[in-house]
């Protein structure tokens, strides 16, 4: 007689149900498991990115590398006025498209890739190590400290990158580290043009540059096509525009001149050239440098003025150095350098 056969009996739907719930619960911890990862080492990229092997020292020239991986910040002896072998630079900053720094605070303007970009400014303390993040819109474009390090600025651009044309827009914020205080974009403070109060849909701001007392404030502010230097004052919220063609100024050490971008020829090829104006007799003066300068120059001290322009020998910028008083002639300072300031 022939043995009957078994048959498998069938997976009972509670014990299929029990697999797909322990598979579901796998893949969530494996998931779990890499989104921790990918937090940690964003982590500790983002902590490297800001961490320096040096810190803020009187007597030094820091400048962003564009030689150096990812733009970090460098630096080189200040009293040098000619330009030194790279072996000479001490590197290890933190990554940067735009930097200032000033009475041991540093400000890093930061851009990464991704969809959309991202952008950041990064307030630093003395050892240019991160104090505060803040997430930002848009191209990074100028960076200001004040002289005691409170007072920050930065200006992005919200269309456009490039002041040569006219279809651009900015927004530029301050920061009080003092205080925590952030405006965001500085475009409602009321503005005086003319001797009236002037309203338009086109106004945008950017190079800011304070003086010594941390409430008074220049920039430039474009509106109608034209652009103009202002003088703000930051208690009372209000701006003033003082004259017409003024761009990016930068203040003085002695607080008494501004050094500026004045725009010489219309179009977009080689409009502007450096000039500095007196804030006593409100005269101005053309400088040595007769290339274009489309940047927000820096006083290396009272008498010497820093600033990029595209590189030579494939670099993509340099710095370069000229007497605040018109003489003189350009001499190179930093090979393959933007965003120069002394520390003093």
């Amino acid at each position: 007689m022939k043995a009957p056969t078994t048959e498998p009996a069938p997976s009972t739907p509670r014990s299929l149900r029990s697999r797909i719930v322990a598979i579901a619960v796998a893949a969530a911890v494996l998931a779990g498991v890499a989104v921790a990862y990918t937090l940690h080492a964003a982590q500790r990229a983002r902590s490297a990115d800001t961490t320096s092997a040096f810190g803020l020292d009187r007597g030094q020239l820091y400048f962003r590398s564009t030689e150096a991986g990812a733009g970090r910040v460098a630096r080189l002896p200040a009293a040098s006025g000619r330009a030194l072998p790279k072996a000479a630079q001490t590197t290890g900053g933190p990554s940067c498209e735009r930097f200032h720094a000033a009475g041991r605070t540093g400000l890093c303007l930061q851009r990464r890739a991704g969809i959309p970009p991202t952008s950041y400014a990064v307030v630093l303390d003395d050892k240019l190590r991160e104090k505060r993040r803040i997430a930002l819109t848009g191209i990074p474009n100028r960076a200001r400290v004040s002289a005691s390090g409170r007072m920050l600025s930065w200006t992005m651009f919200a269309t456009g990158d490039s002041y040569a044309g006219s279809s651009f827009s900015t927004r530029t914020s301050i920061l009080d580290t003092r205080t925590g205080y952030l405006i965001k974009n500085m475009e409602e403070i009321p503005l005086t043009l003319d001797g009236r109060r002037h309203h338009a849909p086109d106004v945008n701001y950017w190079g800011v540059t304070f003086t010594e007392d941390d409430n008074v404030f220049y920039a430039t502010v474009s509106t109608k096509g034209k652009t103009y230097l202002v003088r703000g004052d930051m208690k009372k919220w209000a701006a003033t525009a003082l004259r017409e063609n003024v761009e990016c100024p930068s203040l003085s050490p002695d607080n008494t001149r501004l050094a500026f971008k004045k725009r010489v020829r219309e179009g977009t090829r080689d409009p502007w050239r450096l000039y500095v104006l007196d804030l006593r007799t409100m005269r101005e003066r053309p400088l040595a440098e007769r290339r274009n300068v489309d940047d927000q120059a820096a006083w290396l001290d009272d008498d010497t003025l820093a600033y990029a322009l595209p590189g030579r020998d494939g670099r993509k910028q340099d710095i370069w150095a000229t007497p605040s008083d018109g003489s003189g002639k350009p001499a190179l300072r930093v090979r393959g350098g933007s965003s120069p300031v002394a520390v003093r």
